[in-house]
């Protein structure tokens, strides 16, 4: 293992090296290139444009009989300003109409090569035009005509950039150079670093050979604040975290054997019901009728009770896998608060309770699923019919506030104990759990009604006291949740 690592290390510092120097000579180059090339064109420009005396001079000499020998004189009076060497760059004169070269500043040179500067001074343009910084010349071509037909000469510069050659290669040279030396000292860094890093490395690896088998208890002792003491610190945290997660994936089996117990037992009892009524209509003879119809009422409202059960398994389980087909609609939050009191309205005055209902004015329409939402509501009342003594008081309040609707239920029933409070969202769990089945209960509601408001951005709170009463508190964003719906 340490093997691999110093090799690994020694790698990627020599890796960094080559790619830092290569990233330096590309940007040299052309930085280079770029300059003598930008100076080159600014320097010739100057020259033409605004040492009129040598124009005036080449116009001169134009007309002349021996124009070609007093146009190259007048340009070697100008040999300094224009940088003519003879061995990296020259000037030709040449003839406008075929671009044949007449004259050179080195006699060796006969001829040239036809550029896109010289094709624009042939038609009587100055062409100082810079190619590209990666090209091997650089010229500039300046036309001296003669008369109105559009005779005449042309003024060639010339540069072969052999300077800027020259100049990358001795960059080239010096930054191999430093390449070699830089590699040299990346060996020897990485050699000390990697004795350095790999104590606690090796550890590290220790540490989490053990978690494999199960042991969460090693812990890496490091002293240092640096980057290697945060790991390790972060590594016996990470250790701490995975042996929270293994108690809670144990209490998540748990769980989920406990709710394969009730969703028998759930299932089991009504089954029970229906079997035995059933069985007792179809072995006795001479049943009364009216016996029978209320046998055959007990079966009805046992097959209504499993298939409220399955109904509710099968919305939790939609919620579950994220598979929430939700409409995202806006509608009126005070229309459905009044439906659902409506709805309850009967069965409140049947109980001999006192519905109220009190509204915020004008109440803002909300976005989300309007029958999600009334189902939330009309679980949340019923809960509060049933566990409320005949008699009681059941209080509806709806208002908004900072982009939210909130709808609250306040009853005077039995309330929950303050240890139930904190399940009472759990599945299955009901706090009086014989008058729940009493009551066709399946400790499903909240939790349904809390996958729902959560769905939607919002939220859901419970405040009760035993003996006194229960108050429960929906709060759903106007807009709507934050994520889009699924369609």
């Amino acid at each position: 293992m340490s093997k691999s690592l110093r090799i690994k290390l020694v790698f990627i510092m020599m890796l960094l090296i080559v790619l830092l120097m290569t990233v330096v000579l590309t940007f040299l180059v052309r930085g280079v290139q770029t300059f003598f090339t930008e100076e080159f064109y600014t320097q010739m420009e100057a020259v033409f444009t605004t040492q009129t005396d040598l124009v005036h001079q080449l116009r001169n000499a134009a007309g002349m009989d021996d124009a070609v020998e007093e146009m190259r004189a007048s340009l070697s009076l100008f040999s300094g300003e224009l940088g003519i060497d003879r061995t990296t760059r020259n000037f030709f004169i040449l003839d406008r109409a075929t671009g044949a070269v007449l004259i050179a500043s080195d006699p060796d040179i006969t001829r040239v090569r036809i550029t896109e500067n010289i094709l624009m001074a042939m038609q009587g343009e100055y062409a100082y035009r810079g190619g590209s910084p990666r090209a091997d010349f650089m010229d500039i071509a300046v036309p001296i005509t003669i008369g109105d037909d559009g005779a005449g000469y042309i003024v060639y510069i010339l540069d072969n950039k052999q300077i800027v050659q020259n100049l990358n290669a001795q960059i080239f040279r010096l930054i191999l150079n430093a390449v070699l030396i830089g590699l040299v000292i990346s060996v020897a860094v990485s050699l000390i670093i990697s004795k350095t890093l790999l104590s606690p490395i090796q550890g590290m690896t220790k540490a989490a050979e053990a978690m494999a088998d199960g042991d969460f208890s090693r812990k890496i002792n490091v002293e240092s604040e640096d980057e290697i003491g945060i790991l390790s610190k972060t590594f016996n945290d990470m250790a701490a975290q995975l042996e929270a997660m293994l108690e809670e994936l144990q209490k998540a089996e748990h769980l989920r054997r406990e709710f394969v117990a009730n969703v028998s037992h759930e299932l089991r009892t009504p089954l029970t019901s229906i079997r035995t009524y059933a069985e007792t209509i179809f072995d006795t003879e001479d049943i009364p009728p009216e016996t029978q119809e209320e046998f055959l009422g007990v079966i009805i409202n046992e097959s209504d009770r499993m298939t409220k059960i399955v109904q509710d398994l099968l919305d939790l389980s939609r919620f579950d896998s994220g598979n929430r087909k939700l409409a995202n609609d806006e509608f009126s939050i005070e229309r459905s608060v009044r439906d659902v009191y409506a709805a309850i309205a009967l069965d409140a005055q049947k109980r001999g309770h006192v519905l109220n209902l009190e509204l915020e004015w004008k109440l803002p329409n909300i976005k989300g699923d309007r029958a999600r939402i009334e189902q939330v509501l009309m679980n949340i009342i019923t809960n509060a019919l049933k566990y409320t003594p005949d008699g009681g008081t059941i209080d509806i309040y709806s208002g908004s506030f900072d982009g939210f609707v909130w709808v609250r239920i306040e009853d005077t029933g039995v309330g929950i104990p303050e240890e139930d409070l904190e399940h009472v969202f759990d599945r299955f769990y009901r706090v009086d759990k014989a008058r729940s089945r009493e009551s066709g209960g399946t400790g499903l509601g909240l939790s349904i009604a809390q996958e729902i408001v959560v769905s939607h951005g919002g939220d859901i709170r419970i405040d009760s006291e035993q003996g006194v009463g229960t108050s429960v508190t929906v709060t759903l964003p106007i807009e709507g949740p934050v994520e889009r719906f699924d369609e």
